[in-house]
C-alpha cells in the first residue's frame, strides 16, 4: 500500500509538471495580440490578486524586495566624485498600478517588442544607504535608513523575449527589459548625512527635495536599474511557470 501510494503521488508531481500551471479561472484570458483585452485582464490580476499567486510564480506585488545595488559609483581619481550605494531595498507600491497600454504579445512573441505603460500614483523605496563622496578636499561617508517617495509614477516598459520549449510546451524568456519613467515628483530622506549634526542632515534633505529634478537627472540611470530588477522578478517568473500558449485563448479555426 506504501509503494502503491509512493508511486500515485510521483506520476501525480510528473503530470503537474507535464501539463504546466495555468491562470485562476476567474482572469479572463485574450486574444494573441488584443491589446485592449490585454490591458484590463492586467488590471483585473492586479486588482484581484495584489498579494500574488504562489500557483503561478506572481510575487507579492505590495513589496518587492532586490539584492544590493549601485545607483552611482563615480571614479575616485576625479576631483568631485560620488558613490551611492543600496542594500535590504524594498519597492512598494505596484499593488496600486493601472495598466493604460498594453502592446505586442503575438503568436509569435519574439518578432516584436512588447510595450506595458502603467500609472502609479505613489511608489517607495526603502532600504539602507551608504553614499561617499568628495568635492576638491572634502570627503563624506555615510550612511544609514533611507525612503523614497515617487508621485504620480509614469512607467514604460520595453519587453523582448525569446521561446523556449520545455514539455512540449512553448515558453516565454525574456532577455531584455528597459523601463522608462516620468514622474511628478521625488521625494526623499537621507538619514544620518551628519551624525554629529541633525540641524545639517536635515538642511541637507530639504536642499535635495528643493532641487529634486537636478537629482534626478543625475541619479535616473541608476534608478531605472532598481525598475528594471523589480519588474524582471516579477514578470520571469511568471513567464518561467505558465506556458506561453497558457496565456491565451487558442487561434480560431
Amino acid at each position: 500500500m506504501y509503494t502503491f501510494s509512493l508511486l500515485s503521488f510521483v506520476l501525480l508531481m510528473l503530470y503537474k509538471a507535464s501539463v504546466g500551471n495555468e491562470l485562476p479561472c476567474d482572469i479572463k484570458k485574450c486574444h494573441f495580440g488584443d491589446s485592449v483585452c490585454l490591458m484590463n485582464t492586467i488590471n483585473d490580476l492586479i486588482g484581484h490578486y495584489p498579494n500574488g499567486i504562489s500557483e503561478i510564480g506572481l510575487a507579492p506585488l505590495d513589496v518587492t524586495r532586490l539584492q544590493d545595488i549601485s545607483i552611482v559609483d563615480g571614479s575616485k581619481s576625479d576631483p568631485v566624485w560620488l558613490s551611492f550605494h543600496i542594500k535590504n531595498l524594498k519597492n512598494k507600491g505596484f499593488n496600486n498600478a493601472t495598466i493604460t497600454r498594453v502592446k505586442g504579445f503575438n503568436k509569435d512573441p519574439s518578432k516584436s517588442s512588447m510595450i506595458i505603460k502603467a500609472h502609479i500614483p505613489r511608489l517607495i523605496h526603502k532600504g539602507i544607504y551608504n553614499m561617499q563622496s568628495r568635492v576638491l578636499l572634502f570627503v563624506a561617508n555615510a550612511t544609514g535608513n533611507f525612503r523614497s517617495e515617487f508621485l504620480n509614477f509614469r512607467l514604460k516598459m520595453r519587453i523582448k523575449g525569446i521561446q523556449e520549449y520545455r514539455n512540449n510546451k512553448r515558453y516565454l524568456r525574456i532577455y531584455e527589459l528597459k523601463p522608462k519613467v516620468e514622474l511628478q515628483r521625488w521625494v526623499t530622506w537621507l538619514d544620518s548625512l551628519y551624525k554629529e549634526n541633525t540641524d545639517l542632515t536635515i538642511a541637507l534633505n530639504n536642499i535635495i527635495n528643493e532641487n529634486w529634478l537636478e537629482f534626478w537627472q543625475d541619479l535616473e540611470p541608476g534608478m531605472l536599474k532598481t525598475f528594471e530588477l523589480c519588474l524582471m522578478s516579477i514578470l520571469k517568473k511568471v513567464f518561467d511557470n505558465v506556458a506561453y500558449d497558457d496565456l491565451f485563448l487558442p487561434d480560431e479555426a
